[in-house]
């Protein structure tokens, strides 16, 4: 599988669409219809039982939301897979699957020494066929954060699963609302994002707000990324040592993030009372000899004129003097 390949599907388990263009059901509207489109491409209907080694999962693992498969694969264990995974043909590789979706259930029978096989329901999708049916599954089983779905659509759009308009519509969102969310992906940027983490409860215009300060600042997005794996990395720490942890680490990482951009007060001061240009000042020459000082201060513009008799001609004539002075610079503008 190609590099782009491997790359559109990087997100796709765990990541999916929300918002609507309509009513509150055009979300599970739209899903209802890609996974119908999927279960009409399975083969014959059939729950096959795959040997987990056969099935390729290329896609990259993101720390959004990493997944525990311990306590779903005890459950399949007791229980047995209640649920199929999907599979299509790798059309690269006789014999060779490549997952659709299911790959929590996947994982938890690769790490289970009791099931051996993995039901299985075998699709013939092409690879945007495959990619809506994940993204439709997902969206009708999870509710995904703000930055999650935002890095998605970014992912969708940089890997050429389509324009704006088109990833919108995978995802049953407006077109506005992909673009603000790639706007938002683009200034934070993939690295911090995932250092930080899902942060559900943070919404848009506090992850807006944060895109806003990172721009305003030219803050240093390694040394942001940095500063969220610390207090992810503290959280570990006192969780293995009994202390108390935040409820959502990824939570407190943004907010030690967004700390880090508010200003200090001493900036603050600053940027509310900017300081005053240091003064210049430029010689006047006439016929060869000083004739005077221009100065240039944060209140205007002086002239101070060496001769006497000069400086009260040039008090008599100022009116006639300035309008043609600024004639000329309107003219010169104007060119």
């Amino acid at each position: 599988m190609s590099d782009t390949r491997k790359k559109r599907m990087s997100m796709l388990d765990s990541l999916a669409a929300a918002g609507t263009t309509g009513g509150a059901g055009a979300p599970m509207m739209a899903s209802n219809r890609a996974l119908r489109s999927a279960r009409d491409a399975v083969d014959s209907h059939r729950v096959w039982e795959l040997d987990p080694g056969q099935i390729d999962d290329n896609r990259t693992r993101d720390r959004l939301d990493p997944s525990d498969v311990v306590d779903l694969r005890d459950a399949i264990e007791a229980n047995g897979q209640t649920v199929p995974i999907l599979v299509r043909r790798n059309p690269e590789q006789d014999g060779r699957y490549l997952l659709v979706y299911g790959r929590r259930r996947l994982e938890a029978i690769r790490g289970s020494d009791k099931v051996t096989k993995v039901r299985a329901l075998v699709a013939s999708l092409d690879e945007r066929d495959a990619m809506t049916a994940q993204i439709s599954e997902n969206m009708a089983r999870r509710d995904l954060s703000f930055i999650e779905k935002a890095l998605f659509a970014r992912e969708l759009v940089d890997t050429g699963f389509g324009n704006q308009s088109q990833v919108a519509e995978v995802l049953t969102v407006t077109k506005s609302s992909i673009s603000m969310a790639l706007t938002v992906a683009e200034l934070i940027g993939r690295d911090l994002a995932l250092a930080i983490g899902a942060a559900h409860g943070i919404g848009r215009p506090r992850w807006e707000a944060m895109a806003r300060a990172i721009e305003e600042n030219r803050a240093d997005r390694d040394e942001l990324a940095r500063i969220a794996e610390d207090v992810h990395t503290q959280a570990q720490v006192a969780m293995v040592r009994g202390e108390a942890v935040p409820e959502d680490a990824s939570v407190a990482a943004f907010e030690a993030v967004m700390k880090h951009l508010a200003p200090s007060p001493a900036r603050s001061a600053s940027a509310k009372t900017p300081v005053a240009p240091k003064p210049r000042r430029q010689a006047l020459v006439v016929d060869g000899r000083k004739a005077g000082v221009l100065k240039r201060t944060a209140k205007g513009l002086a002239i101070d004129l060496d001769d006497p008799r000069f400086a009260d001609w040039i008090e008599s004539e100022a009116q006639a003097v300035i309008a043609e002075l600024h004639a000329r610079w309107k003219t010169r503008a104007e060119d």
